[in-house]
């Protein structure tokens, strides 16, 4: 129940908006923020243990009054609620930049990349803070004076906090110690220097130089022993980018960029920053890409959870080859529209003399005029050719089928090239309009199949990123079960293996042969089997070794006896091209 004063504060905190918009440009758009007169309240909207937060999902900035209160700051609300504007607006204004914020403050913090939100949080504070103290003329270095004066916290203060704050006296001029920045360590005074250079030199270009401020920091974590980002005092309380990212899209977050991975430098060596001639020079470039290269997926993970994306790693591996596999699909597909042999009027134009005279449309002439005079009030009708309804073509539909045995690699912590590949095969079937189903196996007992043929991404994406890591043995049964009947669209057979496939020729759990239940397969299918297989290029050609001398012959039986399509695929890695010409060929 909200006491009176809740309610004064409530109003002066909510009359206090308009300005702090004004900070920043009178044209900016964003929904009133949430003023919540409890921690019950506050913690219902996703706040807790700072006194505000942002949330870039939907543009909202949430406060929790009472702790506001507790820490001597109702007399703020301009200074916080432009903070929080700040983070929409500058820094970092958005999930993908959230992401790509996080995955340079890991890279720089060896071991200790678990600190990477809260290092995130107090760089971009410096660079919103900066600009309102100096700029906006906000007191911000009083909020940080407030905290200072809390004994029971200042007994806490950790180095991090001691060079943090002194970076804040030296881009402010403040004395030494007035915001809790007091050191007799020669190291931290230099550090704190170069904080703040990196903070002027870098104001407008504040992505590139993440990876140099966590670099400054590391030593002073790594000294400090702090295991989590509560333990540093009082910053705690100014914590609000730890959930920002939270139910935003993740597209954007794989690729790894130059500045990544070469911006993991102490400010010392960047020239830019020291002045010192020979150190290294800062990139040009705020945001080139790394060439193409990506993460794996448990990077990806790492990244999203530190931004508050809260997944498992099944629903983060999903995410990671939908967005891995789009550059590869088919382009939807068009309909031709032939003209119609019929000719079709479309309406009336002047007939004259010389015209052909059986050309005249006597009704609506004499409809114009009871007294027809050639030339004059005599029409003719106008025909055209309507374009006509394309004959739709009936797609392909594709029942896959993908090993997922101890010799493959697990989708949801490193990339799998078979997930991949059966990513791009599968989103390029749907956009033709054909159904999947698809099959992740490893044993007889190891499979999860989708529910049938289906045109839902995430049930068919939920089964290829799955593992087993089991033994080899293909699940003859679902072969046999799919096409007990025979099917009314036709579906072409994918296999996705090694040379472990060759168990599907074996007996099944009712006696019958493999063989002819894949010959019944192929048939009532009716559109074919393929087989991409991790195999030398030159399987055909035999080998010394007789247990593979078996399986090969297996697989040319197959070939010529039933008509299995068998590519032979020397690296998981070209199965990403062997896709994309699969894809185009029976779905373009």
């Amino acid at each position: 129940m909200k006491t009176l004063a809740d309610t004064v504060l409530i109003d002066n905190w909510r009359a206090a908006w308009p300005q702090a918009l004004a900070v920043w440009s009178k044209f900016t758009r964003l929904r009133d923020p949430s003023l919540c007169a409890s921690h019950v309240e506050a913690s219902k909207q996703g706040l807790s243990g700072s006194l505000a937060m942002i949330r870039l999902l939907d543009q909202s900035v949430v406060v929790d009054l009472p702790l506001v209160s507790k820490l001597g700051l109702d007399a703020y609300a301009v200074e916080i609620l432009a903070h929080e504007i700040g983070h929409h607006i500058l820094a970092p204004g958005s999930a993908s930049d959230q992401f790509r914020l996080l995955a340079r403050m890991r890279r720089a913090l060896p071991t200790l990349e678990h600190h990477a939100p809260m290092v995130a949080n107090l760089y971009t504070d410096l660079f919103i803070n900066d600009r309102l103290q100096r700029q906006a003329k906000l007191r911000m270095a009083d909020i940080y004076r407030k905290l200072a004066q809390n004994k029971d916290e200042a007994e806490k203060t950790r180095g991090v906090w001691t060079l943090y704050m002194r970076i804040y006296e030296q881009l402010w001029q403040l004395e030494k110690g007035e915001l809790g920045g007091a050191s007799m360590d020669e190291r931290l005074e230099t550090d704190a220097w170069l904080g703040a250079r990196l903070i002027r030199v870098y104001a407008n270009d504040w992505m590139l130089a993440a990876g140099r401020f966590a670099t400054l920091l590391l030593p002073y974590l790594v000294d400090d022993g702090i295991d989590n980002a509560d333990a540093l005092h009082p910053g705690r309380y100014l914590h609000d980018t730890r959930d920002a990212a939270r139910g935003c899209q993740t597209y954007g977050a794989q690729q790894i960029e130059d500045d990544e991975e070469n911006g993991a430098i102490h400010p010392v060596h960047d020239r830019r920053i020291s002045g010192l001639d020979g150190q290294e020079p800062a990139l040009d470039a705020p945001a080139r890409t790394g060439g193409g290269q990506l993460r794996e997926p448990f990077e990806l993970g790492e990244i999203l959870k530190a931004s508050g994306v809260h997944l498992s790693d099944h629903e983060i591996a999903i995410r990671y080859y939908r967005e891995r596999a789009l550059p590869h699909l088919v382009a939807f597909p068009t309909r031709p529209a032939p003209e119609s042999p019929e000719p079709q009027m479309e309406g009336l134009e002047a007939w004259e003399v010389g015209d052909p005279l059986e050309e005249i449309d006597w009704l609506q002439s004499l409809m114009l005029s009871p007294r027809p005079v050639p030339g004059v009030t005599t029409v003719r009708r106008v025909y055209g050719r309507e374009a006509a309804r394309a004959i739709d073509r009936v797609p392909i539909d594709l029942d896959m089928y993908v090993d997922s045995s101890g010799s493959m690699p697990n989708p949801q912590q490193h990339t799998s090239f078979l997930t991949l590949a059966g990513a791009v095969i599968a989103l390029s079937a749907l956009r033709a309009g054909a159904s999947v189903q698809v099959t992740l196996w490893s044993g007889k007992r190891e499979v999860i199949q989708t529910p049938g043929f289906v045109r839902d991404e995430d049930a068919i994406l939920g089964v290829l990123t799955g593992f087993f890591g089991g033994a080899t043995c293909f699940p003859i049964h679902c072969l046999r079960q799919t096409y007990a009947a025979r099917r009314e669209r036709p579906a072409h057979i994918l296999m996705i293996s090694d040379d472990g496939i060759t168990t599907m020729f074996d007996h099944d759990e009712l006696g019958n042969s493999g063989w002819d239940i894949a010959a019944k397969a192929l048939e009532k299918g009716g559109a074919g089997g393929t087989m991409a297989l991790n195999l030398a290029r030159d399987w055909d050609g035999g080998s010394t070794n007789k247990w593979m001398q078996k399986i090969y012959d297996d697989l040319q039986r197959a070939r010529r006896e039933q008509g299995w399509d068998i590519h032979a695929v020397e690296r998981f890695e070209d199965l990403l091209e062997f896709a994309r010409v699969f894809s185009r060929r029976h779905y373009v």
